[in-house]
């Protein structure tokens, strides 16, 4: 992010326009709905007002002279659209004050851009590409605009009249962001977004104890905590439900493998709590993360526990609902994409395939005396694809258990490392090379497939077709 989204209080003073043409008067139109007071010079003489509401007009001031010393005094930023050459030296008389400038198309002398605007009153959204695409930052703006109700911005104009009077009766700033969200989320928000904002305002009136409204018992804010499965890595694989949570989260506990694009889906003040470990690095144990949970949640907090993949897959999420069960704690869980379903979306591994894999089994080998406890007897039927989460360590001790069970060496195994993130990474090869192949990853995390459905997969296909004309270069020859 470059540019800091910001918004300026345009009636604190006036700004100061130089251009001519539509350019500078669609820059015009635009300070003026903002409730603006423009100093406008024309660098062609030309102030046609046609278009403009004659009560607007009354906040233009037509400045004469040379606007490349144009008088700055009391200008809270400077425009320059349709200004051709004057734009840069009037960019630099503008930053030698310390006055924001933009300089219509021109990022090297804008300390500032415009970005592309929902305009819902008193509900506003910016849309911006850095200056590096206009075209994108309109596109995104139309599917806000054909998802964003018509009277958002009355729903934000009807609570601010009634935000003293609640925050006066309830003290507690926790409970009264619940209060307003259940007024928001609500029918009293329904009434108001339908036009019908008496019947709102009598609604919210009849609300004898905003407290009690809000879900609250003895006056304080009820603390849950929320397991959520933040999926693989790509945080477009986030579900709705999990976006919500990581949205209403007043504290965030969260693994080392969640990704920061991830964690920036969650509300901006939220606290973030790292409590994961990696291979070889010391963490705080379970036992710790349960109580930082339990005591989140009995200080009236909503704590969402993030963790890669899904909570229930590998993931210790059973153990701290006991632990929250033990404790009395309120909670629930969102389900996320675990990371061999990613890995076999991405990688087009089948799991299943009709005459080919009948059954699929998950199972970890965080260490080599995992792998030794598993009961690879079990697991030597062509007909079943093996999904192995955490093996890279333990790929010596896999392949010598499956080997020695009687699974075939020329079995197709991927391994299938960071899956779903723009470093993703894909080796394939036979059982009996499986050491080897890891060594060709660049680190985890990396999910073992094994099975013949394997050789279903694009990685395959790409690495048989490479063989393909390897050879046919080597005949030709």
């Amino acid at each position: 992010m470059r540019f800091l989204p910001i918004f300026l209080d345009l009636r604190s003073g006036p700004v100061l326009l130089v251009g001519s043409g539509e350019l500078a008067r669609a820059k015009l139109r635009l300070l003026l709905a903002a409730g603006a007071s423009v100093r406008w010079h024309a660098t062609d003489g030309d102030y046609g007002l046609s278009g403009l509401d004659a009560a607007d007009t009354t906040r233009i001031e037509r400045a004469e002279g040379d606007p490349s010393t144009a008088d700055l005094s009391g200008v809270i930023a400077v425009l320059c659209a349709g200004a051709g050459e004057l734009g840069p030296a009037i960019s630099a008389r503008a930053k030698a004050v310390g006055l924001p400038v933009n300089v219509m198309d021109d990022l090297a002398h804008s300390t500032f851009i415009f970005p592309a605007i929902v305009d819902r009153g008193e509900v506003v959204v910016a849309v911006g590409t850095g200056g590096a695409s206009p075209v994108v930052a309109r596109r995104v703006r139309e599917r806000i605009e054909a998802v964003l109700p018509a009277r958002i911005g009355d729903l934000a104009t009807f609570i601010g009249r009634w935000r003293k009077s609640i925050h006066s009766r309830i003290a507690e700033f926790p409970l009264r962001r619940r209060f307003w969200e259940r007024v928001v989320d609500g029918p009293i928000g329904a009434l108001v977004l339908a036009g019908r904002a008496d019947e709102a305002e009598a609604a919210l009136k009849d609300i004898a104890d905003p407290s009690a409204f809000a879900g609250a018992q003895a006056g304080k804010a009820n603390g849950k905590v929320t397991l959520v499965g933040a999926g693989p890595g790509d945080p477009d694989l986030l579900t709705i439900k999990a976006l919500r949570a990581l949205q209403d989260a007043d504290i965030i506990f969260y693994d080392e493998l969640v990704s920061s694009e991830i964690l920036d889906r969650a509300r901006r003040d939220a606290a973030r709590v790292p409590v994961g470990r990696r291979v070889g690095k010391p963490g705080i144990g379970q036992d710790a993360i349960n109580r930082l949970l339990i005591e989140a949640a009995r200080s009236g907090l909503r704590a969402v526990r993030l963790k890669g993949g899904d909570p229930f897959v590998f993931g210790r999420g059973g153990e701290e609902v006991e632990a929250l069960r033990q404790a009395g704690i309120a909670y629930s869980v969102i389900p996320g994409i675990t990371a061999g379903l990613g890995a076999a979306a991405e990688f087009e591994v089948p799991l299943t395939f009709r005459g080919e894999a009948l059954r699929i089994t998950f199972l970890t080998a965080h260490k080599a005396k995992d792998a030794e406890t598993v009961d690879w007897s079990a697991l030597t039927d062509r007909k079943m694809t093996v999904v192995v989460y955490m093996g890279m360590t333990a790929a010596p001790a896999i392949r010598a258990g499956l080997l020695a069970a009687g699974r075939s060496p020329q079995t197709p195994v991927g391994v299938f490392a960071r899956a779903t993130r723009p470093d993703s990474q894909a080796v394939v090869g036979a059982l009996e090379n499986l050491p080897a192949l890891v060594r060709e990853i660049d680190g985890g995390p990396a999910i073992l497939v094994i099975g013949d459905v394997v050789a279903h997969s694009t990685p395959w296909r790409d690495a048989n077709l490479n063989s393909l004309i390897s050879n046919f270069l080597v005949a030709a020859e």
